[in-house]
């Protein structure tokens, strides 16, 4: 299966797994999870605290509840005879007595649910509210509260206190949170009223300082906020320095290399780091290092391009110079000669720095396909079926087809080159031998391709030297001018870019003597 074809979320499960593999994803979700957890902890903490001063404060009124409840009763507030009921009068002058405490309030309701005693009506208490404080003659006034918004908020708050006291007058005891009249939350628990087994009435009592428990709990909620806060700056300035400021730093060192003021980015502590910050500083300094060497190589070409160049051109030069100066046919036929060798010398050598300056670009465009390199190696053999120079024959496998994967053109080029450099260095009557076949020993180079030539072989000092640019020393009794220097070093540039790898030897006889100069290039299989 494919890449293209992998199952549905398979994709998705990797780059979450890739996630998680990156040292910067773990920090930084590290440091954001601090932060949550702390407001997480703050919040849960916090809620659990406010519920265990509720559920506290809800026992305490439900005790304080069936205390007066059984005051009512051991004192005489509640009748039995003919039908148990509450005594409105005897019950209210309770509710008037220290049994109810400041900022409490206690009702009392029969059977029937209506209301027969008020603790605030009882005492004459009078709810207070806090005036506004002074804004100046000019201030404007607070806006008047809407008269249908006030109906439904005394509607719903009469409701919900309706709704306690018929579950408490089934002889269950109530308690909650509930909003009051003046739209105030009140802790609230309502008790049933027994003489004997006889649920005569009900005992209700809120304590209105719920919203002192709400601005407890949200001081108590301020140092988590605080400390989340702190997390966060604690984040941002461990992101700043952990990553933003290496990668400003990286910033102006490739901004040095794009200004030419140095060739390379070098940030050592950076390259020591084990996370995406490193990976990135290590693969800067290599693209610049490669850059740098291409720059080297390309101001190092240019340099032996113009003195290669100047060689054909000062003898063109002196040919010309000489001419006008000679007085036989001979002597001007000689020069004619050396001029004709001289120009197809420089014509030989800008074809040949022409493909060599292309090269790279030909490699990076064309992609690397299926080539039949037994059927290429024909085509290329064919070519030289004549006549003027030493005969160039194939041997390749009869029922095997040998396949490599790479570009065609390029592979052309190769053994051509290969071929040429044999038959300028093998007599006229010589032989150039190609052969192709499969190395079943070697797994990671395993097609094998030689060019064996008949000359008089290569000197062992230079079996290596011959890949270099504009190496052209040739030797005795060779064709001068003949090769330019370059075919064997775009020959080893290419069978590089594709993985492969070519060298130079000699091919000896038992005595020792050389026979002639052997190519081998070896090319990766196909899967």
């Amino acid at each position: 299966m494919s890449e293209t074809d992998e199952l549905p979320g398979r994709g998705t499960f990797r780059r979450i797994r890739s996630l998680f593999g990156s040292g910067l994803a773990r920090l930084i979700l590290a440091l954001n999870l601090i932060t949550l957890a702390v407001l997480l902890i703050g919040m849960f903490g916090l809620n659990e605290w406010r519920r265990g001063l509720v559920d506290a404060r809800i026992q305490y009124l439900n005790a304080q509840a069936q205390l007066v409840a059984t005051v009512l009763y051991e004192f005489g507030a509640t009748e039995g005879d003919p039908y148990p009921a509450i005594d409105p009068i005897a019950s209210a002058q309770f509710l008037r007595a220290d049994l109810i405490p400041a900022g409490q309030r206690a009702r009392l309701y029969d059977i029937d649910g209506f209301l027969i005693a008020d603790s605030y009506l009882v005492s004459d208490a009078v709810e207070i509210e806090a005036l506004p404080s002074a804004r100046g003659a000019n201030a404007p006034l607070p806006p008047e509260p809407d008269p249908r918004q006030e109906e439904t908020r005394l509607t719903a708050a009469r409701n919900a206190l309706a709704a306690e006291v018929e579950a408490a007058l089934t002889g269950a005891p109530q308690a909650g949170v509930r909003v009051n009249e003046i739209g105030q939350q009140v802790v609230s628990v309502s008790v049933p009223i027994r003489h004997v087994a006889t649920v005569v009435g009900v005992l209700t009592l809120e304590a209105d300082d719920f919203s002192e428990i709400v601005a407890a709990q949200r001081r108590a909620l301020l140092p988590f906020a605080l400390a989340a806060f702190a997390v966060s700056l604690l984040t941002a300035g461990l992101l700043y320095f952990w990553v933003v400021r290496p990668l400003l730093r990286l910033a102006r060192a490739a901004d040095r290399v794009r200004l030419q003021r140095a060739r390379a980015i070098s940030l050592p502590d950076l390259e020591d780091r084990k996370d995406e910050i490193g990976d990135l500083a290590r693969a800067l300094e290599t693209m610049t290092a490669a850059l740098n060497e291409r720059m080297v190589a390309i101001e190092r070409f240019a340099a032996d391009v113009s003195h290669e160049i100047k060689n054909p051109l000062t003898s063109i030069r002196s040919a010309v110079e000489t001419l006008s100066l000679v007085k036989t046919d001979t002597d001007r036929k000689r020069l004619l000669n050396v001029l004709e060798r001289d120009v197809w010398r420089a014509d030989r050598l800008i074809t040949d720095i022409s493909n060599a300056s292309r090269l790279d670009a030909e490699l990076a465009r064309d992609a690397p396909r299926p080539v039949m390199l037994d059927r290429l190696l024909g085509d290329v053999v064919s070519i030289y079926d004549d006549d003027r120079g030493a005969a160039v024959v194939l041997s390749r496998p009869a029922h095997e087809e040998i396949v490599v994967m790479g570009r065609e053109g390029s592979f052309g080029q190769v053994f051509r080159n290969l071929i040429d450099n044999a038959r300028s260095f093998s007599p006229q009557d010589g032989t150039v031998t190609v052969s192709i076949a499969r190395d079943a020993r070697q797994d990671d180079l395993p097609i094998v391709v030689t060019v064996d030539d008949t000359g008089p072989g290569i000197p062992d000092e230079n079996l290596e030297t011959v890949f270099k640019r504009f190496y052209t020393s040739r030797p005795r009794g060779a064709a001068f001018g003949s090769n330019s220097g370059l075919g064997l070093s775009i020959a080893r540039q290419i069978v590089e870019a594709h993985g492969g790898s070519i060298v130079a030897e000699n091919r000896k006889a038992d005595d020792g003597s050389i026979l002639g100069a052997r190519f081998t290039v070896r090319f990766p299989g196909t899967e």
